[in-house]
């Protein structure tokens, strides 16, 4: 079993017996979501830390673009709500890279491949390189704009 969902279980029993009502259903919601994809596809199977690890940045992504769209339409209330989950979410996740760190990984992967002089079109190249080693730690969007920044 994975450890890092043996700490999710037991996370949510002692937010339980603490009575933190936004860490204990956050956790039920990303329990649910790691069951969800254990039993996806043709046959069951135990995530492992990774693919746990891969559940709870979809998970914290859908909160911060949920409470960015509750604040468009004025519902901070709500808004305020999907925070706080995501930094429950959070908490779970690796350290995410900061923006000189992308910088630095776009700059070396585009050395790497030799996509400078090939321009946008290397951009699919450059990002096979860069996704391993940002998983988890970084927004591919964030880091897609940064290798269009570089390449263009």
């Amino acid at each position: 079993m994975s450890a890092l969902k043996d700490r999710l279980r037991a996370d949510l029993t002692t937010a339980m017996k603490a009575r933190d009502e936004v860490t204990s259903s956050t956790l039920r919601m990303v329990l649910t979501a790691v069951t969800n994809a254990e039993v996806a596809g043709k046959e069951a199977r135990e995530l492992s830390d990774e693919d746990v690890l891969g559940v709870l940045t979809s998970e914290g992504k859908k909160r911060r673009e949920a409470a960015e769209a509750f604040d468009d339409a004025g519902r901070t209330e709500q808004a305020d709500k999907e925070r706080a989950e995501a930094a429950v979410i959070a908490a779970y996740l690796p350290e995410q890279l900061s923006a000189d760190e992308i910088r630095a990984l776009v700059a070396d992967a585009i050395a790497e491949t030799g996509a400078a002089e090939q321009g946008m079109r290397a951009m699919g190249q450059v990002m096979g390189v860069l996704t391993p080693k940002i998983k988890g730690r970084a927004d591919g969007g964030v880091v897609a704009a940064e290798v269009r920044s570089q390449l263009g």
